[in-house]
């Protein structure tokens, strides 16, 4: 974020996202568990909703700020309550970022960026059809990963920063099919741990950045 300190407010508050968010991953690779632990991952994710919520100046800002704290919730709500309360969680954020990103479609798209908005939310079904079926319950992972995938199309179509806003929402989609080839057995739990939090809070962490930064200059413009 060098050379662009003229437009964020409380930056203190992404420095704080960013050591909580990496700092976490100490948590995962020891295998640490408890609300104390629980805790500490949301501080990453809801450090960047806080940021920004600093930042907002009119409802694209604070519907960045809510897609982000339903995200954070998500976190504490998987390990605290359960994967239906967490994913519930996520789905909110994803409805909420969607609906953002379609308020802000990019007025011009190449055929390969179309393709690819329009391949993500199959692709995705199939992959995760492939690696979690026939097991019961797989079609509940479907379902969740459709709003993903949904999101992430949308990102990558938005007007937002593509490679910061498109290529964090596919980093993000990527942590949850992580997450799936785990549960799936397709890899190894002790593969996908050293991939899912590093993809999931780099993919947050883009999608914010794209998306406050753009708002934030329009602003002061």
């Amino acid at each position: 974020m060098t050379g662009e300190r003229g437009w964020d407010r409380a930056r203190w508050l992404w420095l704080l996202a960013l050591a909580g968010g990496v700092s976490f991953m100490l948590a995962v690779v020891q295998r640490l568990d408890g609300p104390a632990i629980w805790a500490w991952k949301t501080t990453g994710v809801g450090f960047l909703a806080l940021w920004a919520a600093a930042n907002a100046r009119e409802r694209r800002g604070w519907l960045i700020a809510a897609a982000l704290a339903f995200g954070a919730l998500g976190d504490y709500l998987l390990d605290a309550k359960g994967l239906v309360a967490g994913a519930a969680a996520f789905a909110l954020g994803h409805v909420v970022a969607i609906a953002l990103y379609m308020m802000n479609r990019r007025t011009q798209t190449t055929p390969s960026q179309r393709l690819l908005g329009w391949l993500t939310m199959p692709a995705t079904l199939a992959i995760v059809w492939g690696m979690l079926s026939p097991a019961a319950g797989w079609w509940h992972a479907a379902v969740y990963s459709l709003f993903v995938a949904a999101m992430a199309a949308a990102a990558w179509t938005s007007r937002f920063p593509r490679y910061r806003t498109g290529i964090g929402a596919m980093l993000f989609l990527a942590s949850d099919l992580f997450i799936f080839a785990g549960e799936g057995g397709v890899l190894g739990k002790d593969v996908t741990m050293w991939l899912v939090w590093p993809l999931y809070f780099a993919g947050q962490a883009l999608i914010a950045w794209g998306v406050v930064g753009t708002l934030a200059k329009e602003a002061r413009a």
